[in-house]
């Protein structure tokens, strides 16, 4: 457990999925999940965000973020396989937010996944599949920055009040050819 300062915690584990499902996990979500282009509101207009995304969960678990409202998609097994094993080391997850970044091109800008529905302390569970990208953090006062480069397989669990002091951004990374999955597990309420 990594504290990046009063009560906001990371955990980076490297290798929580074996190559084997790791890899099993990625070929499976990449060809089943309902991937759609997402908008996002900034700056009083509509983009086209830079990867493709879906949204799956409990039903009646929507999501609202930039301006967008997601409705939960139905779990696949996939999903449902990945959610059972979070939820043996302590997290009871209803929802997912996926990612899928085609390449070093695509990229997710600096935010933090603190939404009213997440409640005041968000615990979010961030499993990376495919391609090695560089996750970056940076304190909403000092300015102060970390980078962590997510593996294939691993898993970052950010807790406490990260959400609060925090904004984190996976950067483009134009010699980066491969696709990277990235899934966040949260509970909406």
């Amino acid at each position: 457990m990594q504290i990046l300062s009063p009560n906001c915690y990371l955990e980076y584990v490297p290798n929580w999925l074996s190559q084997t499902d790791a890899d099993r996990f990625f070929t499976q979500l990449y060809e089943t999940i309902e991937w759609e282009v997402g908008e996002v509101f900034v700056f009083g207009r509509w983009h086209t965000t830079p990867r493709l995304q879906a949204w799956y969960g409990d039903a009646n678990k929507s999501y609202r973020y930039s301006g967008k409202a997601l409705v939960a998609k139905p779990w696949t097994d996939a999903l449902v396989e990945l959610r059972q094993r979070l939820k043996e080391r302590g997290f009871d997850f209803n929802s997912v937010l996926l990612n899928l970044y085609r390449d070093g091109e695509d990229r997710m800008g600096w935010h933090r996944d603190n939404e009213p529905e997440l409640g005041d302390k968000p615990v979010i569970a961030s499993i990376s599949l495919g391609a090695e990208r560089d996750f970056q953090l940076r304190h909403r006062q000092d300015k102060s920055k970390h980078t962590l480069t997510l593996g294939h397989g691993s898993l970052l669990l950010m807790t406490g009040e990260t959400q609060t002091y925090w904004e984190h951004q996976l950067p483009q990374r134009k010699r980066c050819r491969s696709p990277r999955l990235n899934l966040t597990f949260r509970k909406v309420f």
